[in-house]
């Protein structure tokens, strides 16, 4: 053959390859709805920068007539490229050919593309779309899945892993997503379970549909499992494309700086009337959020979920920081069993990749009750704190009303390693609120009083002006500072530029032992 021959044989097989399991079933994509792997991967990446990796192979399985059902790539589209000039290394399951499901060499060309990222130190994006296992190959789907699997343990907090479900997820393709950093689902489209609806109904007698099983909102609002539940595939993408923008390649990077494009010393008056003066009043602590950080920059990690209390990612002066806050419009901002798990795995991740955790302290304890405590809260609970005392990140705490017993000892607090706390002239710290303290403190004089309730009422404020107020813990070296409310912002930016050159390590072992 001479070399113009060799070279139209080549570009049939990647014609071939890039058609996947034929027109027909690139239509049936289309129909649900979905797009193919190819256009997911051309969609997600900077134009013209993906570079294909394996794309001529095919599985090696003769059993069951699949000899003759040889489809270049085997069901997986992987390589590299760049979003916003930055490299990540990408693997796309391809519907279109046998579902998406798994195999040996399917396997083999989503590990080296994970080897190859940690090689290099750069972020690996799944856009998971599969069946799951691949029935004909037996167990060799099931090594290749756990290979994948010891993979993403390997990567987690060396390398940002983010999933995409982007179409059902079924079996043991849930697993790898489950380990990753965040998962994105699409509404309607995406489902993850176990086992589906089927046999669902077969072993326990439940009728349940995909989406109440497995949905994206399921995930995103009532198990946690997904971060993100987003309108469409392209909204899916748009969004991690935004999470990446916050991350650094990997763990011996910082975070990327951005050209900041908000006055730093920008003070929000808002800011000063947001805390109602009525202490059982809720607000909404988003709004202090984007009050303080750099504009239109707050987004929000796993919103759906135990919203009692409010993470994610912002700016401040073009910095990128990780935020954590009570939300009193929720359960009053109490710590809860989702809650605390919610935020551990927040800090940690923050912490892994060495961005700041700016934390928003609003919260009057844990949750009460026999749920919370059969649940574990006090397992649970002690995640929180675990979290935050192993971080070695700035570590930066506005306490703006409530910080009540073990939840203010939790959320941030200077003993346990923060670097600098602040509080609103509103804020009360304390064992307990005055009005269970005053109840315990009191209780023989309320008994003998002629009127229990008017000497309630007087007590309460006495000790709020005692004992519940900032400045009892500021003289005692726990705060580092009162500030106005509008000081927040341009206080927090300069605190941030102190800890630039932090350096601490916590004591060499192979590994703590998280209650999980």
């Amino acid at each position: 053959m001479t070399m113009d021959e060799r070279i139209d044989e080549l570009e049939e097989l990647r014609e071939e390859a890039r058609l996947g399991g034929g027109e027909e079933r690139i239509e049936k994509q289309h129909d649900k709805g979905k797009m193919t792997a190819r256009e997911r991967v051309d969609y997600f990446l900077d134009e013209g920068t993906f570079t294909e990796f394996d794309q001529l192979r095919t599985h090696q399985t003769r059993q069951f007539g699949m000899d003759e059902k040889k489809v270049r790539g085997d069901g997986v589209v992987t390589g590299y490229g760049e979003v916003n000039g930055r490299t990540v290394f990408v693997f796309a399951h391809d519907f279109t050919v046998f579902g998406g499901s798994l195999g040996e060499v399917f396997a083999e060309k989503v590990c080296k593309v994970m080897d190859m990222a940690m090689e290099v130190g750069a972020p690996v994006i799944g856009l998971n779309d599969s069946a799951g296992a691949r029935i004909q190959e037996g167990v060799k789907s099931l090594a290749g899945y756990t290979e994948i699997f010891r993979r993403n343990q390997e990567a987690s907090g060396v390398i940002p892993q983010v999933s995409a479900t982007m179409g059902p997820c079924a079996g043991g393709a849930v697993y790898s997503p489950a380990i990753t950093d965040f998962i994105f689902m699409v509404k309607d489209t995406s489902h993850m379970y176990i086992t589906g609806p089927g046999v669902t109904k077969t072993v326990t007698g439940e009728d349940v549909t995909h989406e109440e099983l497995g949905g994206a909102m399921t995930h995103a609002d009532k198990t946690g499992v997904a971060q993100f539940a987003c309108e469409s595939e392209e909204q899916a993408l748009d969004d991690i494309k935004r999470l990446l923008s916050y991350l650094p390649q990997n763990n011996v990077e910082d975070p990327p700086r951005v050209d900041p494009w908000d006055d730093p010393d920008r003070r929000d008056d808002a800011l000063t009337s947001i805390v109602p003066d009525n202490p059982q009043k809720p607000y909404d602590m988003t709004n202090v959020i984007d009050s303080v950080v750099d504009e239109g920059s707050f987004f929000e990690v796993a919103e759906n979920f135990a919203q009692n209390i409010v993470v994610g990612f912002g700016r401040l002066d073009g910095r990128s920081v990780g935020l954590v806050a009570n939300q009193p419009r929720v359960n009053a901002g109490t710590l809860t069993v989702d809650a605390s798990m919610k935020a551990s795995r927040f800090v940690r991740f923050c912490d892994s990749f060495n961005i700041p955790i700016v934390t928003f302290v609003d919260v009057p304890g844990y949750m009460p009750g026999t749920e919370q405590e059969h649940r574990g809260i006090i397992r649970h609970g002690a995640k929180l704190l675990y979290a935050y005392a192993e971080a070695t990140v700035p570590l930066l705490t506005v306490i703006t009303r409530k910080a009540y017993g073990g939840a203010y000892c939790v959320m941030a607090s200077k003993n346990l390693g923060a670097d600098v706390n602040y509080a609103w002239p509103t804020a009360e710290i304390a064992v307990m609120g005055p009005k269970g303290a005053v109840n315990i403190l009191y209780r023989e004089e309320l008994a003998e009083a002629d009127n229990p309730d008017e000497l309630r009422e007087e007590l309460i404020e006495e000790y709020r002006e005692e004992f519940a107020n900032p400045y009892t813990a500021t003289d005692k070296g726990f705060l580092d500072d009162v500030i106005v409310p509008t000081e927040t912002r341009p206080r927090l930016i300069a605190d941030l530029e102190m800890l630039e050159t932090k350096r601490e390590q916590n004591p060499d072992k192979k590994h703590g032992n998280i209650p999980l």
